[in-house]
């Protein structure tokens, strides 16, 4: 008996990893979501340090290059209907695509996650006015609700982000709502409660935690029908004006070049498709890394 306890005494004791640890781990073998990582890393990276990168002027053209094919010596993918070169609009041209696609979901999680705390854990009176005001948003399609309200407030950047912001914030109050309440009543709210805790100090340290995970998983989702969104809006006239370079906005200019140079006028189209489907790949990523039970 002593032998075996000195023995269990020698051996190093190893801490148990935690959940967001497992959950990471999980996520960095995955394969096709590093890819897909890997790639929007490359996409963004180029999009800040464009500046940097040696391009050619995105807004100077020339008659005279106009709708070069791709690989032409000196311009690799092309120029556009005004001969201003592709490569460097389509990477400048991240810029505002990225911005507009990514910053109304990072606005609407906030405010939708703030919600549906308060409507899922409060209840009554407060769940009620909160979703009932949700369900009035909810019940016009994204993108009809996207164009009324960019019509009314007008083009340009900002009305396009505050636009997308109003479609996404009902979509993510009602998922926070949802895991909001079937948290509220486990055992540990419950402590929370019993040992005098007040209902904000509950929600902000008991229960975001718990709540997190999966609308942050549904909210990475929604980068892509934002990306999606704001590049149809560029393309209806109601988002970046002209002559910024952004991908919905190129997608429309080249759209009369697409029966003379169709390889250049589906650029700014493969972009917002590629970098829609490294959203979804991570967010179906993260979905499964996060399910430990499976």
């Amino acid at each position: 008996m002593t032998a075996t306890d000195a023995a269990l005494q020698a051996v190093p004791v190893q801490k148990a990893r935690g959940y967001w640890a497992t959950v990471g781990r999980r996520f960095s073998r995955d394969k096709v979501s590093m890819v897909c990582a890997a790639v929007l890393l490359a996409i963004v990276l180029a999009a800040i340090f464009a500046p940097w990168l040696g391009l050619a002027d995105p807004y100077q053209g020339s008659m005279v290059r106009r709708l070069r094919h791709i690989g032409t010596p000196g311009y690799l993918l092309g120029t556009d209907e005004l001969g201003r070169d592709m490569l460097s609009r389509l990477i400048y041209g991240g810029r505002l695509s990225l911005l507009i696609g990514i910053l109304p979901v990072v606005l609407a999680f906030g405010i939708g996650t703030s919600l549906g705390l308060l409507a899922g854990y409060l209840g009554g009176a407060v769940n009620t006015i909160i979703m009932r005001t949700i369900d009035v948003f909810y019940a016009f399609p994204s993108v009809l609700l996207a164009i009324a309200i960019s019509g009314v407030l007008g083009a340009g950047v900002v009305n396009s982000i505050v636009s997308l912001t109003v479609v996404f914030v009902p979509q993510i109050t009602r998922v926070a709502e949802s895991v909001t309440t079937s948290v509220r009543n486990l055992d540990f709210v419950d402590a929370a409660r019993a040992s005098g805790a007040g209902a904000i100090t509950i929600m902000r340290v008991h229960m975001l935690g718990n709540v997190l995970g999966p609308i942050f998983v549904y909210a990475t989702g929604l980068i892509s029908v934002s990306m999606i969104l704001a590049s149809g809006l560029s393309f209806l006239g109601l988002g970046t004006k002209p002559p910024e370079p952004e991908w919905g906005l190129m997608l429309n200019t080249l759209r009369t070049a697409i029966y003379v140079n169709p390889g250049v006028a589906a650029l700014p189209g493969v972009m917002i498709f590629a970098v829609s489907i490294c959203f979804n790949m991570l967010s179906d990523g993260l979905r499964s890394a996060m399910d430990i039970r499976n």
